[in-house]
């Protein structure tokens, strides 16, 4: 079924003796394709998600080996307590448009938000945080099955940033039962925290990073409602909402120019302290920073060189996942076993969730049925995502990233840290201020190192 299948004849669209002007025509079309993307997302086929019982399955610096059912627990307890935003319908019509729906077009901005909620939940929520309503798994099956290529065939050794959890032993099972309930009581404790941070994400004009938020800031970037958001362009729109929030004083977000992190634009971006026109003395502490980089793996497929690289990167716990996809299939990576990459989806539409009301149900923002696909499916235009807490933290992850950035079997990494600013090497605006795709030029050690692809956000070859 097409929009063509459903629009009605002109000469029949009449509106008493007059005929239907063109702006409602194009209302009713927008109706029309609202109704059908409703229909078309609003319900999903059930099908089973296989885990090697043989094989860790690693979740964003954590690894889980699936032959137990503690292990399983834990897998369980990480995976549901991952923040999912998915489309929704039936909220407030979108400023300039008629829609009140972002079904068909909105993925992007929806992966977007999964991203910005899992560095909220590392920045606001307690260390290994788990929701403490985390439903049981659902469609998954646990195999014991021969993978098809070696679990860590190279690269950087897992252990240095994630090894798995050890088993429980009888002589630990008592403080590990301990432990258990003090996380356990901790993390109820955190319950008016988890369903605030929710709240940020709401589809109402007001919530700070709710897609009428987002919906408009993209518009700086010539976006309206309806239009495909690209990894990069999203990045830079959730580096502008957050700076727009209260949320904004304790963390910033730095969106990473052609693949470089300039070190120095990062400090200045997070210690006040470095900046004179900081004149506010309750801003001189060092504000936390999530760092998104927006890159292009290959040219109109992943290039296979950077599948190890990506898996390692993935394996750190700075690591906030990475977002992706080709229009209208945007998915949000978090994780990955064997040659199979793990994610939250969001083309499931579901209803706009009231948040006026005291209770309202938090069951529709986490997933309980984790999803694979293989890497060669992988779309190579993506943006990573990284947190640091501190200034120490940044340093670390600095030389870790970096570190599983040169095991990468390709002559250039997939995105560099170097010390200074971006004015440095010829780039006139830092990218915390930027927006847009990333500056064409690119540092002179590393100039020529491939070229630009025209209408793919200006993304550099890999």
């Amino acid at each position: 079924m097409t929009l063509h299948d459903c629009t009605i004849p002109k000469d029949r669209l009449l509106n008493g003796n007059h005929m239907m002007k063109p702006d409602e025509m194009d209302k009713l079309k927008a109706k029309l394709m609202s109704a059908w993307n409703n229909v078309k997302y609003g319900w999903t086929v059930k099908t089973k998600t296989s885990f090697n019982k043989t094989s860790p399955i690693f979740v964003l610096g954590h690894a889980y080996l699936l032959n137990s059912e503690d292990e399983v627990e834990r897998f369980r307890l990480d995976f549901v307590s991952r923040i999912w935003l998915t489309y929704r319908r039936e909220f407030p019509q979108l400023e300039g448009s008629t829609l009140t729906t972002d079904c068909g077009w909105g993925c992007m901005l929806r992966s977007g938000q999964m991203l910005l909620a899992q560095g909220l939940l590392l920045h606001l929520m307690p260390p290994d945080w788990t929701w403490p309503d985390a439903h049981q798994l659902t469609d998954v099956d646990f195999e014991i099955f021969r993978p098809r290529s070696p679990v860590r065939a190279a690269g950087v050794p897992i252990p240095s940033f994630g090894a798995p959890r050890a088993s429980t032993t009888p002589e630990k099972s008592c403080s590990s039962s301990q432990k258990k309930k003090t996380e356990s009581s901790r993390d109820r404790l955190a319950e008016p925290t988890h369903k605030k941070l929710v709240t940020l994400f709401g589809d109402q004009p007001p919530a700070p990073f709710g897609v009428h938020q987002l919906v408009d800031i993209g518009k700086g970037s010539g976006k309206k409602a309806g239009d495909w958001y690209g990894p990069s362009v999203v990045a830079h729109i959730l580096r502008k909402a957050v700076a727009k929030t209260s949320v904004g004083q304790s963390l910033a977000v730095y969106v990473a120019q052609d693949c470089t992190v300039y070190k120095e634009d990062v400090l200045q971006l997070c210690d006040p302290s470095l900046n004179q026109r900081a004149a506010d003395p309750s801003s001189q502490a060092w504000k936390s920073v999530i760092i998104l980089v927006p890159v292009r793996l290959g040219g109109e497929a992943l290039n296979p060189s950077y599948i190890e690289c990506v898996k390692n990167i993935l394996s750190l716990d700075c690591c906030i996942g990475i977002i992706g996809g080709k229009p209208k299939h945007s998915l949000y990576f978090i994780g990955f076993q064997d040659e199979q990459l793990l994610y939250l989806d969001p083309h499931y539409c579901q209803p706009v969730v009231d948040f006026t009301q005291a209770n309202f149900s938090l069951e529709s923002f986490h997933c309980s049925s984790p999803k694979k696909m293989p890497f060669s499916r992988m779309d190579p235009s993506c943006t990573i995502g990284f947190y640091a807490r501190t200034k120490e933290d940044f340093e670390s992850m600095c030389s870790v990233v970096g570190m599983v950035l040169s095991s990468s079997k390709e002559k250039y990494p997939i995105f560099t840290f170097v010390d200074g600013r971006g004015q440095d090497y010829g780039l006139d605006a830092l990218s915390s201020n930027h927006f847009g795709p990333p500056p064409r030029l690119l540092p002179a050690e590393q100039r020529g190192r491939g070229n630009i692809r025209q209408g793919s956000e200006e993304f550099v070859f890999l």
